[in-house]
């Protein structure tokens, strides 16, 4: 038990460390060459850069001592690790990509929409494997758990709202323009940070409920080659006992579903699901290896 903790741990840790990385690159790689500004933390670190040309990665270390030291009560134990974790990880990467040659080579402004779209992406996938993995980056992210915790106040709006406050304020070193893509950056971001935590792939459950599901199983195992548990289920008007199919598939195979299901059973009822993640043995909508001669 304590080597899958061990392992489960480390997992976190490395994943945490890759996310900042990404993160941090995106910021000192793109953001900053490009004039585009930030929310939260790395947000108010890049003002602090512009004005007083402190090193982003000491103020961003320094603004979230105070604010892990407020937020220890609110947190629990590994939580708390995990975010020293993160916030250390975030402060060396935001130092250390600046001392890379590379970053130099990447300047878009003659591009401003590659380059908000660039950060977004990389800030995104940075950002969204921290939260995949248990951790924080810290700053606003402790701040929205104790309004939570205090206030009632949700910690998405909180979020939001802490945000704009920066984003705001960092309307002071940039023109409309720049905030324009600066707003693109943030909406990728947050739609590449949500695809990354919800799961890697896409796919579909399909919950089929038919009088002929013997024969509509046996059309996905035979055209489709999926998998498929029968569910016990109770008519809520009749109380008959029914059989629901259950089976996973991927988007593209929807149509192939439906018109298998309408030939057998053109009364069959079909509710159609997004399915973000599937875990454990025999829940993937991977296809099944097939020998080259013989079926498995």
């Amino acid at each position: 038990m304590t080597k899958i903790f061990n392992k489960q741990l480390f997992k976190q840790l490395f994943f945490i460390t890759l996310g900042c990385s990404i993160y941090a690159f995106s910021l000192d790689a793109i953001s900053i060459p490009n004039k585009l500004a930030d929310g939260g933390i790395s947000g108010i670190a890049l003002l602090l850069r512009y004005w007083f040309h402190i090193n982003p990665g000491l103020s961003t270390l320094l603004l979230n001592i105070p604010l892990i030291i407020i937020g220890y009560r609110f947190m629990g134990k590994r939580l708390l690790a995990l975010t020293i974790w993160g916030t250390l990880c975030l402060s060396f990467f935001l130092s250390f990509w600046l001392h890379i040659p590379i970053i130099n080579q990447l300047n878009l402004e003659h591009d401003l929409f590659i380059a908000g779209v660039l950060a977004g992406l990389f800030s995104g996938f940075g950002i969204g494997i921290v939260f995949k993995y248990g951790g924080t980056t810290g700053g606003t992210d402790i701040i929205a758990r104790i309004l939570d915790l205090k206030l009632g106040i949700p910690v998405g709006k909180s979020l939001l709202a802490l945000d704009a406050f920066v984003l705001t304020i960092s309307l002071s070193y940039l023109d409309i323009k720049h905030m324009i893509y600066t707003l693109l950056a943030s909406f990728v971001l947050a739609r590449i940070t949500d695809s990354i935590q919800a799961g890697s792939y896409a796919a579909r459950g399909l919950f089929i409920i038919s009088d002929k599901y013997e024969k509509i199983a046996k059309m996905i195992d035979v055209q489709l080659d999926r998998g498929y548990t029968f569910l016990d289920a109770e008519g809520g008007y009749d109380r008959s006992s029914k059989k629901v199919i259950y089976c996973v598939v991927s988007p593209r195979e929807i149509s192939q579903v439906k018109e298998l299901i309408l030939r057998e059973d053109p009364n069959a009822f079909v509710s159609v699901v997004d399915v973000h993640e599937a875990l454990g043995q025999g829940f993937t909508y991977e296809r099944k290896k097939r020998h080259i001669f013989f079926r498995k």
